[in-house]
């Protein structure tokens, strides 16, 4: 081992850091150690929301102010150790990382993988999401606009007995999830998210929008429920963003979105661990609330009926 490198043991593995004090963000000063060192850190918070996905890899090896891309395949030289899952995909099979543990996450962060990208289904039931995702991304500057549609969204869910999470993208917007029984395929899911995203749209149409195309937003939030497709992935928690500030995708309590000082970047690698300690992980029991979609489809039908009649 060379002096520009380090070896960690993560669990059963020994991982080899290469270049340590590389530069990734450069206006912050944050290294590749440190990013390594975070996610060795979070992975406790973190696994249960990567554990048995395919992974996407978004890698920045010169640092996130030059060019960066997306992985799909895994490496021929990835070790032995890091699952791999090879999936049918449009265009040929795709062999993904498969994201186990904290010493594959730590492996990751070593190829420049700022952030790992997963799916919303696992590995053994590909075509069956675990979750629904209504991605919330504004075309202006204004993030409040981006909080009411979040509420608004929840009072929806509510009203059909939906449990709803929210988190901070650490990018411009939020994610809100529901977590699912693995029991419908991804195109009924979708259909069902594009149904009430629709209403949440219908009730604010100035402000919100499911328009694909961007110059037709005019500044208005973009209810994105496309995620929710076969081989789509998503930031998931915790993931770091390729960002100014080396922020953080965050779990937030829903009361946190009246408050003026919310950014969606606002919980960086620097500083998340003092928000855990403080606030703990509002997601810490998302898995225990997955439900069906039957009855609650029904209930929406119910409303919707009445609402078309009023």
């Amino acid at each position: 081992m060379t002096t520009d490198e380090l070896s960690l043991r993560i669990g059963r593995q020994q991982v080899t850091i290469t270049h340590p004090g590389k530069i990734l963000f450069p206006d912050d000063g944050v290294t590749k150690e440190e990013l390594v060192d975070y996610y060795r850190r979070v992975a406790t918070w973190m696994m249960p929301h990567v554990r048995g996905r395919p992974v996407v890899m978004e890698r920045y090896p010169d640092g996130i102010d030059k060019p960066g891309f997306f992985q799909k395949d895994a490496s021929p030289y990835f070790p032995d150790w890091i699952r791999t899952a090879t999936v049918s995909k449009t265009g040929g099979l795709v062999r993904h990382v498969v994201g186990d543990d904290a010493a594959t996450l730590v492996y990751l962060a070593n190829q420049a993988c700022v952030t790992p990208h997963v799916w919303l289904s696992r590995v053994d039931k590909l075509t069956y999401p675990d979750q629904m995702v209504f991605d919330l991304d504004p075309s202006g500057g204004s993030f409040d606009m981006v909080k009411s549609t979040a509420e608004s969204l929840k009072a929806v869910l509510d009203d059909v007995g939906l449990p709803a999470f929210v988190k901070t993208t650490g990018s411009r917007g939020l994610h809100v999830a529901v977590p699912l029984k693995r029991i419908e395929e991804f195109d009924a899911v979708r259909g069902f998210a594009r149904d009430l995203a629709a209403i949440v749209v219908r009730q604010a149409p100035r402000e919100r929008t499911l328009e694909l195309l961007k110059s037709k937003r005019r500044g208005r939030v973009f209810v994105d429920t496309n995620r929710n497709a076969y081989a789509q992935t998503m930031a998931p928690a915790f993931a770091v963003r390729a960002r100014r500030g080396a922020p953080v995708s965050f779990p937030i309590d829903w009361g946190e979105l009246r408050k003026r000082d919310l950014r969606p970047d606002g919980t960086t690698i620097r500083s998340v661990f003092d928000r855990l300690e403080k606030t703990g992980d509002p997601w810490h029991d998302f898995w225990r609330h997955s439900v069906s979609l039957k009855k609650p489809r029904a209930r929406f039908e119910v409303l919707d009926a009445a609402r078309s009649v009023s």
